[in-house]
């Protein structure tokens, strides 16, 4: 029994330093994380005097998890929403304010708000102890000058000039008749390729000549009766019937007219039909190649039944052609920059031809962006007269831009972005870097054109600079200046 009543109490102990380690973590977990918090704020509270806010905080307890803290507020004479009332925030971005502006700033605290330790992110400045920098938890480096490439590499396939491709199906149901053309055959506007037996053409056609008698008969017994009628002779009725004869038979004949050139037929040929007469209306269909070019395809034979939307030929031409490419956004600038009325001059190569440099012109830039690639679609159309050039074919592409000599250039790192805003930080003075606008050029081993916003010989943080962005950002989130 003693052994019993001892492992009880042994257990209950134990239970107890549970229970004990769990309000621990309770509380720890309620007043937030410590640990890092000087790293995180990239700067010490030093020199600042918030004597006063400690003590208003030490008077007013904390409401408790799950307590209603506005209540609580009130029973301490702290009303919610309080301390914002003449807080004055400027409208408009620290990116489009002058430096001296930014520094010369007062905050709500009686001090210049670049040296307020809670305020000075929302005008875009960090201060960055120098130890931070010694540790390497943020990498700095001059902006200098480079020569960047007067050419960009690109990579695309050749395609048809969907301008000049034509898939040719028949509009009515037939039997092939005949065939005129073979694959690869060049072929000339106009031209029939292939043709067709149509019982449903037949009958549109006799329906047609047949409508255009019925329109002569009547356009007939109308003139007879204005003869008529001029003397009195027929009533105002039979003139009438005999004017509406007129109009149905126009008409039918107009529509009868219509539907043949939707079933294919030409105008021409339905006045050649007009003139042959019933003879004409054979129901043969010619299928006829829209402009010079090639057969691609073919799938048409000898007695095959064939239905609208069947895809019988594709003709093309292949004297122009389409490459389709990507444009990164960083070289986006650049190449929207050398572009003129007649677009940009290009070279290709295909591994067909080894070296052999074909030419043409980026004529086109599509106006979306791929959000997963971060690439836009751009068009280079190449001129192909002998025909070496295939569709389908793997190309390189140079773009000839002019060189730029000189550039300022910063690490690709040191450039960040928020709200299609690129931004660097810059260093100023002491520890304090302030976040300036940049407009990017073009990109080449590890560097980025800045076309504005800085000069050679300023300082711009690298890595670690995201971790400036963060703290700049905080004010956004409700985190900046204390209210």
């Amino acid at each position: 029994m003693n052994k019993r009543n001892n492992n009880m109490k042994v257990l209950t102990n134990r239970m107890s330093l549970s229970l004990l380690l769990l309000i621990l973590l309770a509380i720890s977990a309620c007043d937030g994380p410590t640990v890092g918090k000087e790293a995180h704020n990239l700067d010490d509270h030093a020199g600042h005097n918030h004597t006063e806010k400690t003590a208003a905080t030490t008077e007013s307890p904390r409401c408790a998890p799950g307590e209603n803290c506005d209540a609580h507020e009130e029973e301490h004479g702290v009303h919610p929403g309080e301390g914002h009332e003449g807080h004055d925030h400027e409208e408009g971005s620290d990116l489009d304010k002058p430096v001296e502006e930014l520094f010369a700033a007062s905050c709500e605290h009686g001090v210049k708000t670049h040296s307020c330790d809670e305020c000075r992110y929302e005008v875009g400045i960090v201060k960055v102890p120098q130890r931070l920098i010694e540790e390497g938890l943020v990498k700095i480096q001059e902006v200098t000058k480079r020569d960047f490439d007067s050419e960009i590499p690109l990579t695309g396939e050749i395609s048809f000039d969907e301008r000049k491709v034509v898939t040719l199906t028949p509009r009515v149901s037939g039997i092939v008749s005949r065939v005129f053309v073979d694959l690869g055959e060049p072929v000339m506007p106009g031209q029939t390729l292939v043709e067709l037996e149509s019982v449903e053409l037949a009958e549109a056609q006799s329906t047609y000549l047949e409508a255009l008698a019925n329109k002569r008969l009547a356009r007939k017994s109308f003139e007879r009766q204005q003869s008529l009628r001029e003397q009195n002779i027929t009533s105002e009725r039979e003139f009438l019937v005999a004017e509406r004869d007129v109009e149905s038979a126009d008409i039918q004949a107009s529509s009868a007219r219509q539907k043949l050139l939707r079933l294919g037929m030409s105008k021409s040929n339905v006045n050649h039909l007009v003139r042959q007469g019933q003879p004409g209306a054979t129901g043969t269909v010619h299928v006829t190649a829209p402009f010079q070019g090639n057969v691609l395809k073919l799938h048409a034979s000898l007695g095959e039944r064939v239905e609208p939307g069947h895809n019988m030929l594709q003709v093309g031409n292949t004297h122009s052609l389409w490459v389709w490419v990507d444009l990164y956004e960083a070289q986006l600038a650049s190449v929207k920059r050398a572009m003129n009325g007649e677009g940009l001059p290009v070279s290709l190569t295909v591994p067909a031809y080894g070296n052999e440099a074909f030419s043409g012109r980026l004529d086109y830039i599509g106006d979306v962006m791929d959000e997963r690639t971060r690439t836009i679609k751009a068009r280079v159309t190449i001129k192909n007269p002998d025909g070496r050039l295939k569709p389908g074919m793997f190309a390189k592409i140079r773009l000839g831009l002019d060189p730029s000599k000189g550039a300022v250039a910063a690490p690709i790192a040191s450039v960040l972005s928020d709200e299609d805003r690129d931004f660097v930080f810059v260093h100023y003075k002491d520890d304090y870097f302030v976040r300036r606008p940049v407009a990017k050029g073009r990109m080449l081993d590890g560097y980025l054109e800045l076309l504005d916003g800085v000069e050679p010989g300023q300082i711009v943080a690298v890595a670690g600079a995201f971790l400036l962005k963060s703290d700049v950002l905080r004010s956004k989130m409700g985190e900046g200046c204390a209210h």
